[in-house]
């Protein structure tokens, strides 16, 4: 058990892509599993971390003496103790342009990594990002038959892969030692924080606004920092790929609806550990339907990523607080889905939607509207009426296919 791989579905993706670039950049948390995805994915390839600090110093400094001793094809782990690398990457590409995934690359700090990419291998490099073991995969692997319980322990032990590797390790203190980890290393990179006391304690202030609208300044004065800290705090999540941030859709349908975006964690492990949730409380808390609507905000994305025709999600809220979870569009037809901790939802889960759709519909004209889902923790999926399914999580796959 201990040595089990997690067979991932970005493994195909990547091949493919890789036919067609020099350059793979592959972004995503620290331990989601990017380096052996790819050490499995691409066996032939050399392989170099740079997390050892005299390795980096030689790619930073010394990139042709780097390159010598470390020839491709080849894995470069967490590329951004070096940024210097990169502009040498260009002039080494540049030699054989039609040479495709020659260098793979990793890193945790999508943003740094974005940037240094669009400055030095614009047209040479796609950047992709890896989230934490999906639903599917984890099921691939082993039994993991549906229940509520099965989703219960999916939500408070959430998807980081040496969580089920390692199905022994207790979870808290695996993010116990996580959270000290990504303060102390990609924090203190990213952003000269002054205390990482006070940014550990915004991270549990954001905590309980996974789901909701974030109120940059209703944070700030909880946290008791400026709102420009908590803007720049913000990105840094952003940035090692801790939160995604949904915006709200746009449509002029009669109503204005709001600009500010919600924020998801994007692992609901973390999320339940700086929550204090367990699989002991987890019924009780207030905030399992939150954490409910994160898990499959994640799940969508890492459908979406793999997806042939990818598609964009936002979230529908009007001045009178009507709200519907998520809403993607695809052939002409917009899609709207709720989120509900229920296992059998009824009617009234679906007001919200049915009434946004009869808007739709009056606006927009017949077809405009698509076919629409409420996500629940039901066994089977089935109709609730001709507009709206009751899905579960296997059923996520056909959401998106149009």
């Amino acid at each position: 058990m201990l040595n089990m791989y997690y067979e991932r579905s970005y493994s195909n993706h990547i091949i493919n892509l890789s036919h067609f670039y020099p350059v793979i950049t592959l972004c995503g948390a620290r331990q989601s599993g990017k380096t052996t995805l790819l050490r499995n994915t691409f066996p032939g390839h050399g392989y170099v971390s740079l997390d050892l600090p005299s390795t980096a110093e030689m790619a930073e400094n010394n990139p042709e003496e780097f390159f010598r001793a470390h020839k491709p094809p080849l894995i470069i782990d967490e590329i951004q103790y070096a940024p210097g690398l990169f502009r040498y990457l260009k002039q080494l590409v540049d030699r054989d342009r039609h040479l495709m995934g020659q260098v793979i690359l990793t890193g945790s700090q999508k943003f740094n990594l974005m940037k240094e990419v669009s400055d030095s291998l614009a047209g040479r490099a796609v950047i992709l990002d890896l989230e934490n073991l999906s639903w599917q995969e984890i099921r691939r692997n082993q039994e993991f038959p549906f229940s509520r319980e099965t989703l219960e322990k999916l939500m408070v032990r959430g998807q980081f892969p040496e969580l089920w590797r390692m199905p022994e390790m207790p979870a808290p203190s695996f993010y116990h030692s996580y959270l000290a980890t990504y303060l102390e290393r990609d924090v203190r990179q990213i952003l000269n924080v002054t205390s990482l006391r006070d940014f550990e304690r915004f991270i549990r202030a954001l905590a309980p606004r996974s789901g909701q609208i974030l109120n940059k300044s209703d944070l700030a004065r909880d946290v008791g920092v400026s709102v420009k800290a908590i803007n720049d705090w913000i990105s840094v999540l952003q940035a090692s790929n801790q939160i995604v941030l949904l915006e709200p859709w746009y449509r002029n349908i009669t109503r204005r609806l709001v600009k500010s975006p919600k924020v998801y964690f994007c692992d609901t492990g973390l999320l339940c550990f700086l929550l204090g949730i367990t699989l002991e409380n987890l019924t009780a808390s207030p905030f399992k339907g939150q954490v409910w609507e994160s898990l499959v905000f994640a799940e969508l994305r890492k459908l979406n990523h793999v997806a042939a025709n990818p598609v964009s999600f936002w979230f529908y809220r009007d001045q009178t607080t009507r709200e519907v979870d998520f809403v993607w569009e695809r052939g002409g037809g917009l899609s709207l889905a709720e989120c509900k901790w229920k296992e059998k939802p009824g009617a009234d889960d679906i007001t919200t939607i049915m009434a946004l759709d009869e808007e739709l519909t009056r606006s927009q004209g017949p077809g405009w509207s698509g076919r629409h889902f409420l996500i629940s923790n039901s066994a089977n999926s089935y109709s609730m009426n001709d507009k709206v399914d009751a899905v579960n999580l296997d059923s996520l796959p056909d959401l998106l296919e149009g």
